[in-house]
């Protein structure tokens, strides 16, 4: 048998093995050691040796960990991305070798808002399955900053949302428009002056939703509302307005049905509030891109509800 030159000995040496990526992609995504050693059928004491015969590996810390929760550290998230698409890799030898045809097996993990993510996407898994057999959707749910920190970290493959985007290196397939109503209990109010007895609700201290109608009054330097409050997602803002404790700026989508039903008034119906879209998001150079573009192609076939 050829001898194998050292420098290949070395390199051998120094590669983390395949089982033990999975059990840190695992980890990584669920944030809990024994929730990952259930994902890959191990007992939470095998899989906690896996990860500290890693980490030995590696020389670094990919985990801080307390009885409460499980974190990456710094290392652990620079490593992320390249695990993962290591297994992504290593899942095609397979096929590659055995000159398989047809779509191989994907899976995408993408994040969203809650409400978004209830209303629609949650919906939306079978049929996509359905189009795509071969494509697994896994949801994550979340706040818009933390949906996109988690993008730009590599932890999920797309978000959509309809947040402004203002990072480099990120490429977007738009899906639906997304249009807004300034909605309240009622009476209806035709002027902004009419709103002086009015409170405010909007998910933040910024205004992200009423800018919308902000934006598309700019004449109107001064709206007189008695107070604000803020509630950090458009659920609770529609429980609130629906209480009669407020007026909002909401998704027309998300508010159709109590608009039909009479629960809810359209407010300064005259005026057409800005409007956005709703995309998918990714990072540019992602492996599964053109997984992804066939993703948001079959999301623009599925009504937004």
């Amino acid at each position: 048998m050829e001898p194998v030159p050292a420098a290949r000995g070395t390199l051998s040496k120094m590669l983390p093995d395949l089982e033990s990526l999975r059990c840190f992609e695992a980890a990584a995504t669920t944030l809990s050691f024994r929730g990952a050693a259930r994902r890959v059928g191990l007992s939470p004491a095998a899989f906690s040796e896996r990860i500290r015969r890693l980490e030995d590996h590696l020389e670094v810390r990919l985990f801080a960990r307390t009885t409460r929760r499980v974190a990456l550290t710094a290392a652990g998230a620079r490593l992320l991305p390249q695990a993962r698409r290591a297994l992504e890799e290593a899942a095609l030898c397979v096929p590659v070798a055995r000159e398989e045809t047809g779509e191989l097996p994907v899976e995408l993990v993408i994040g969203t808002r809650f409400e978004l993510g209830l209303s629609w996407l949650t919906p939306a898994l079978t049929p996509l399955r359905m189009r795509a057999p071969h494509r697994t959707v896994h949801l994550y749910m979340g706040d818009t900053p933390a949906l996109e920190e988690r993008l730009v970290r590599g932890e999920l493959d797309a978000v959509v949302f309809s947040a402004r985007l203002t990072r480099a290196g990120l490429d977007y397939v738009t899906l639906h428009p997304e249009d807004y109503v300034f909605v309240g209990a009622g009476p209806v109010v035709s002027e902004p002056g009419g709103v002086e007895e009015q409170t405010l609700l909007d998910v933040s201290a910024d205004l992200p939703l009423f800018r919308y109608l902000f934006d598309a009054l700019p004449h109107v330097t001064h709206w007189p509302f008695a107070r604000r409050e803020y509630l950090g997602g458009i659920g609770s803002l529609r429980l609130r307005v629906l209480e009669g404790a407020g007026v909002a700026v909401l998704p027309r989508y998300y508010v159709r049905d109590d608009l039909a039903a009479g629960t809810l008034v359209r407010l300064l119906p005259d005026v057409a509030l800005q409007a956005d879209a709703f995309r998918l998001v990714w990072r540019q150079g992602h492996p599964h891109a053109a997984s992804l573009e066939r993703l948001a192609e079959d999301l623009k076939a599925l009504p937004l509800q």
